[in-house]
């Protein structure tokens, strides 16, 4: 991820943040917090499957505003649930340079 990237999230997750306890009635934001986590985390499930059908349909315009979504959606999960993009990127950074095979293998098993 380039760090124009990176600050462009940081950045909507500080707004997102910061609708927290705003007027649900003049912030989208704002009515999924009052709505909870499960219905958040329900709004990320439908925009990435949204996504998966626009792949699909090979819809690159359509997949890139389904993409926006998601990601919106998923800022906002990570917001209810106290995370931080800060915690999301040093995941992703332990990662760099190593396989998925031997990342996926070095996990506890369940």
């Amino acid at each position: 991820m380039s760090d124009i990237d990176a600050t462009v999230l940081d950045r909507l997750f500080a707004t997102v943040q910061s609708r927290k306890g705003a007027d649900p009635e003049s912030s989208y934001t704002a009515k999924l917090f009052t709505k909870g986590r499960a219905k958040i985390a329900q709004k990320v499930g439908e925009e990435a499957v949204e996504s998966v059908i626009e792949a699909m349909r090979d819809d690159r315009d359509a997949l890139a505003s389904e993409s926006a979504d998601l990601l919106y959606h998923l800022l906002v999960l990570w917001a209810d649930a106290g995370l931080k993009p800060d915690e999301v990127w040093a995941k992703l950074d332990a990662r760099v340079g190593t396989s998925g095979i031997a990342e996926k293998a070095s996990r506890p098993k369940d």
